[in-house]
């Protein structure tokens, strides 16, 4: 079902640059101050092309987008930025430690054909417009893919995946995230292995993980492109792919993490009231909140924790009162939440998500909410068993981890450079 091709991929050059100074995370989890922190890291930190720095006095044709194209220009000049001659799969390695085991999450880097969503490439969460309109004016001035999207496909036979197990040679680049996780990439240019890796693919459905609006916006620059551009039938035009990380389903190096919900809005003081008829809910002992964050056994399982009262309460789902949720969500930890507790139960809509437990009991402890949800994390099958139903979770219902950097490898669509 997926259509994927090797690339000649733009990297840096290891002989410049190290990758620790230069890479960065995805541009939606980099906060102000870390982006700070990588500007002043190296002058050619992808950071100044990816998620650049808007100025006073930035106009049309003088801006972060504007600015974006001229880095990797220069860089290209410089030859601190280059592009390989020949078209290759990029193997990706990521060595991480997660709840004290060493793990390895690796895939390719390969050009996937563009579908419109649901025909053979299914996204699982609901994206909003902003961050859109941002990455369709980075993709316009730079005319390419600069980030990959992390996506997922379910491959038993492991084809690919004992490929990129076997590789022994030295990485092309590596570098070094801020949780310790060690990046590296390796070209694969075999052309039987090549021709392996896409026939793999060829019977294939593939999930988005992370980066739908990246998809949805290379939708959207496909249409703009074809309108702009005459094209015969046989035409190959660039902007038909996709730069995408697959990751194997069937590995064992993907994590999930949960990702925890601060609301405001919780004023009533019969908030158990009102749950008790869908949840048993049992108060914990009281004990220092922040030392003491709960484990939450079994499913559809939440911790809640307001200030006001500094203990835990565990609330366990008796199950059936979602009876007009599809299937395929109503047992969902997050539709669970979302639709029950937070939308039916308590009408509240001022939600703010938090992948760190103890900083959000922290803001929660500083006024800064009325309480806060734990969740587990959500599982790979159940991302797989909404994606085929056509369906989508609530936003940030997954995080997959750890994140695929940026500035690994980039995809332009222009083949001068």
């Amino acid at each position: 079902m997926a259509q994927i091709l090797p690339f000649r991929g733009l990297l840096y050059n290891p002989a410049e640059v190290s990758g620790d100074d230069v890479i960065a995370p995805p541009y939606d989890v980099i906060s102000p101050e870390y982006k700070e922190a990588l500007y002043l890291k190296s002058p050619y930190n992808i950071v100044r092309i990816d998620a650049g720095k808007a100025l006073d006095g930035d106009t049309d044709t003088n801006n972060k987008y504007t600015r974006a194209r001229e880095c990797m220009e220069k860089w290209v000049k410089e030859k601190v930025l280059i592009r390989d001659e020949a078209p290759a799969f990029y193997g990706y390695e990521i060595d991480y430690v997660h709840s004290g085991n060493r793990r390895k999450l690796r895939g390719i880097l390969a050009l996937v054909k563009l579908e419109e969503l649901g025909q053979g490439i299914y996204p699982h969460e609901e994206t909003h417009s902003k961050p859109k309109a941002d990455r369709l004016d980075l993709m316009r001035s730079c005319f390419g893919n600069i980030s990959p999207i992390y996506s997922l496909y379910n491959s038993p036979q492991k084809i690919a995946s004992t490929i990129l197990r076997d590789m022994t040679e030295a990485p092309f680049i590596s570098g070094t995230d801020a949780d310790g996780a060690r990046h590296s990439i390796y070209r694969v240019t075999d052309k039987s292995k090549i021709d392996s890796i896409i026939k793999e693919f060829n019977d294939k459905p593939i999930f988005i993980a992370d980066g739908h609006h990246r998809y949805e916006v290379a939708l959207e620059f496909k249409k703009e492109m074809d309108k702009e551009k005459r094209r015969e039938l046989n035409d190959f035009c660039p902007w038909d792919y996709v730069m995408m990380f697959l990751a194997n389903m069937s590995d064992e190096g993907i994590a999930i993490l949960p990702t925890h919900r601060l609301v405001r809005g919780i004023r009533e003081n019969d908030i158990f009231r009102k749950l008790e008829s869908d949840f048993d809910i049992t108060r914990m002992p009281k004990t220092d909140v922040s030392a003491g964050i709960p484990p939450l056994e079994g499913k559809n399982v939440f911790g809640f924790y307001m200030n006001r009262e500094d203990v835990w309460h565990i609330l366990r789902y008796k199950g059936k009162s979602l009876p007009d949720i599809h299937p395929a969500l109503k047992d969902l930890d997050v539709v669970v939440l979302h639709e029950l507790i937070l939308k039916r139960d308590l009408g509240i809509t001022d939600i703010v998500y938090e992948m760190d437990a103890a900083e959000a009991i922290k803001r929660v402890q500083r006024g800064e909410f009325d309480g806060l949800f734990l969740l587990n994390p959500t599982g790979i099958e159940d991302v797989e068993r909404v994606a085929l139903s056509h369906l989508r979770m609530p936003p940030k219902s997954t995080y997959f981890y750890p994140k695929v950097l940026t500035g690994m490898v980039i995809n332009l669509f222009n083949n001068k450079i």
